[in-house]
């Protein structure tokens, strides 16, 4: 994995690195959310996830291993007039709450192979019976676009990956394509994904 110690430099910086507002994935869910859920944002960064969960009135969380990133997502909070926990651990350690969350959102969360086996693992633990999983994330179609993404194709995901750390949930929606994205400087035109809303039997 690369080092929160990167991405605390990232954010380090005044801007948002993938900007203010949510992803355009998650807030198309909007439908299936309720008041009081509650809800995490995995790798969260500077909050615009967590933040939007909070605004529509769900226990939101926000977790990532940058502390600089969780202190901007604090602030944004602040600023928005919601509340908002915070959660700085490396995901592949973090001991996942058991039923602890009915929405888990995993909005372009990129790890190597075993971490991601680690991570999607505890995310299976922490979600609720009848909890959403709502997934985003870049594909291998993705290579050579300048629209963001690892560059190690390892780090990449696939239908087919859904399909496996996931196994046991119910599929409601599982594409793979194009979109195209405008979230901040670092997520800029059509990029290659592939989105998943699974739910908890």
């Amino acid at each position: 994995m690369s080092t929160s110690l990167a991405w605390d430099e990232r954010y380090a910086g005044g801007g948002f690195q993938f900007g203010e507002a949510p992803n355009l994935f998650l807030l198309g869910q909007a439908h299936r959310l309720r008041p009081g859920m509650r809800a995490l944002a995995v790798g969260d960064g500077e909050g615009r996830n967590g933040v939007w969960l909070a605004e529509q009135g769900l226990a939101a969380t926000s977790i990532d291993w940058s502390a600089v990133g969780l202190g901007k997502a604090r602030a944004l909070a602040a600023r928005r007039g919601v509340a908002l926990d915070t959660v700085t651990a490396d995901v592949t350690r973090w001991d996942w709450p058991a039923a602890g969350f009915d929405v888990i959102a995993w909005i372009f969360v990129h790890l190597p192979p075993e971490d991601r086996a680690l991570a999607c693992a505890g995310a299976m633990r922490a979600l609720a019976p009848g909890g959403l999983l709502l997934l985003e994330a870049f594909t291998p179609a993705q290579e050579g676009r300048r629209s963001g993404g690892p560059k190690d194709p390892a780090l990449l995901w696939a239908r087919a990956l859904v399909e496996r750390h996931f196994a046991g949930l119910e599929v409601l929606e599982l594409l793979e394509g194009s979109v195209a994205l405008d979230e901040g400087p670092r997520h800029q035109g059509l990029a290659e994904v592939v989105r998943a809303v699974l739910r908890r039997p």
